[in-house]
């Protein structure tokens, strides 16, 4: 049986519907992959407070701002100005916890990855953390505000449609590329509309 990922953006919840929402899924544990566990808007989801309300309802919080945060302070990481997903992906820390992860699922802990946006093709919790989980074989499924959920593949079909739409016909001054090689660019594509950016010195 394939583990399965959840995904949750909190902006569109009230904070009772979002643990609701956890604990249909059976969700013991989230992972805060926010950068910044703060919200001038939706304090409920300040991370001491979230920390707590989730503990009544017997969830665990834990915060991976250095495992799988938007913005990492090694400047390595921005070839291009932004975070390249690809390359941290790649690291030690993004790994580990990816490790991690996979070992709480093996001691049956079904978990969530927490950001703040709604749309999960706009977070970098879905193009990078997501997609790792993907690529080695978990099942995706992001968690929505009216109660419905997409998966991965929903998502990577939004980004064929959204980076080449006319990716069918034929032309005879382009090179014809594979579903995958279409897929890889789109996720750079992706990277590259909503990475951290840094500014240049």
């Amino acid at each position: 049986m394939v583990d399965t990922v959840y995904t949750i953006g909190y902006s569109g919840f009230k904070i009772d519907d979002f643990i609701k929402t956890l604990k249909g899924n059976n969700i013991s544990l989230v992972i805060d992959v926010r950068s910044t566990p703060y919200s001038r808007y939706y304090t409920d989801y300040n991370k001491e407070n979230l920390s707590i309300m989730l503990e009544k309802s017997h969830i665990y919080y834990r915060n991976y701002v250095s495992e799988f945060g938007a913005r990492q302070g090694e400047r390595k990481y921005y070839p291009n100005g932004y975070l390249d997903f690809e390359m941290f992906s790649k690291s030690e820390s993004f790994l580990s916890g990816v490790e991690k992860l996979k070992k709480s699922m093996e001691k049956n802990y079904t978990f969530a990855l927490l950001c703040s946006e709604k749309d999960p093709i706009k977070c970098h919790r879905t193009i990078l953390v997501s997609r790792a989980f993907h690529i080695a074989g978990y099942k995706i499924i992001h968690l929505m505000d009216n109660g419905t959920y997409v998966t991965q593949e929903d998502i990577e079909e939004r980004l064929l449609n959204m980076f080449f739409p006319d990716r069918g016909q034929i032309n005879m001054f382009a090179p014809t590329l594979s579903k995958q090689e279409y897929l890889d660019e789109s996720y750079k594509k992706q990277n590259k509309n909503i990475g951290y950016t840094i500014e240049e010195v």
